[in-house]
């Protein structure tokens, strides 16, 4: 098997977060994809060792944005290496918050999604989460 053949995949890049007692937590992936139109779901695969995924099995909800190809690339560097565990990743960026009150940056966006988890599929290193799309604004 050629595994370059893998980098030929398109990806975009998204930040998936989430909140559960008042403790946010949010990532990068590039693993956010529509999944059926009627009911909306979307589905995302994050490491089981991200404290994001942790957070998320714990609300059961997510939010995730779009980030726009120019992004500010603080915000990459922010979302993608480091921990939510130890840093508030939100405190350095706009963010409002959706109905369910989990953070999302607002700025360097194209879309946002807000998410309830309807499934989760374990897949050895990653968790898929399958949410139904509660709210969504490009």
């Amino acid at each position: 098997m050629d595994k370059k053949t893998f980098y030929k995949l398109s990806y975009g890049l998204y930040i998936v977060s989430s909140s559960f007692e008042g403790k946010d937590a949010g990532c990068v992936v590039n693993t956010l994809n529509q999944v059926t139109s009627a009911p909306a779901q979307m589905s995302v695969a994050i490491n089981k060792d991200n404290f994001t995924t942790e957070i998320i099995r714990k609300s059961g909800k997510f939010a995730a944005v779009t980030l726009i190809q120019d992004v500010n690339m603080d915000i990459v560097g922010t979302f993608g290496f480091k921990t939510s565990k130890e840093v508030n990743k939100f405190e350095s960026f706009k963010t409002a918050r959706d109905e369910a009150g989990i953070p999302y940056i607002t700025e360097d966006i194209a879309a946002r999604y807000s998410c309830e988890v309807v499934n989760e599929i374990d897949l050895g290193t990653h968790i898929m989460f399958i949410g139904k799309v509660t709210e969504a604004e490009v």
